[in-house]
């Protein structure tokens, strides 16, 4: 894993800058500083969806499920179209061992991209090993 030197501006950087900073360590997969250094920005730009989404992806992958889904609904609260935000719901209720309420987000967001539903991860393991 690429490690970055933990930058601490003298003064604030602007939100997009922090979000642009705070991409390089999801690429590094450095997920726990991504979102620390994201947490404040959608503090600040609570309207800023595109931090938010990137907030709870930082949480997925760190395994912060319950922080992820609480970032993923309320970006669906202002933008209940977003259908990356959908998927993400519905693999994070997976993920937490909640299938049933991950199909409707699964559901919606292919229905959105013009895909076939994917059935939960869960059930094709489960049919996959019987």
């Amino acid at each position: 894993m690429t490690q970055f030197p933990t930058f601490t501006p003298a003064t604030p950087l602007a939100p997009a800058e922090e979000y642009e900073r705070a991409h390089l360590y999801i690429e590094a997969r450095d997920y726990a500083e991504a979102a620390r250094i994201l947490t404040p920005v959608v503090e600040r730009e609570p309207g800023h969806l595109a931090a938010r989404l990137l907030l709870a992806r930082a949480y997925f992958h760190s395994a912060q499920l319950g922080r992820a889904e609480s970032e993923l609904r309320r970006v669906l609260e202002r933008d209940p179209v977003e259908a990356y935000a959908h998927l993400m719901l519905g693999r994070t209720l997976e993920r937490a061992g909640r299938a049933a309420e991950a199909v409707p987000h699964l559901r919606l967001a292919a229905a959105m991209n013009g895909e076939e539903a994917p059935a939960p991860r869960r059930v094709l393991h489960t049919v996959a090993t019987d």
